[in-house]
């Protein structure tokens, strides 16, 4: 759906209110996805962290890593979609960027 509505916005046409909606449902659901398993593997994180013997978190840092390096690419993915997207999506990719922490 992501793909779909950024071809839409590319379009350099004026959008409509729906169409404004649609895209920022796509991209909230997808950042929304990521922001959540970049949560849970930081709590898996926090968890080995106390065992100091624990041989998974190397790996557990660089899947966080990875999954964090995707919200970035999502996120500036987003706001080059180009002219025509909207400052009221800019500003939810603001906040979403914001609130998140590597």
């Amino acid at each position: 759906m992501v793909s779909f509505m950024k071809k839409v916005a590319e379009l350099n046409a004026e959008l409509t209110v729906e169409e404004r909606n649609l895209l920022s449902v796509a991209y909230k659901n997808v950042i929304g996805a990521q922001r959540s398993a970049w949560r849970i593997i930081s709590s898996i994180e926090q968890k080995e962290e106390s065992n100091k013997d624990s041989e998974k978190l190397p790996f557990i840092r660089q899947y966080r890593g990875a999954v964090s390096s995707l919200i970035v690419t999502t996120y500036r993915s987003g706001t080059k979609t180009g002219p025509m997207f909207t400052s009221f999506m800019q500003a939810i990719l603001i906040d979403v960027a914001e609130n998140f922490q590597t």
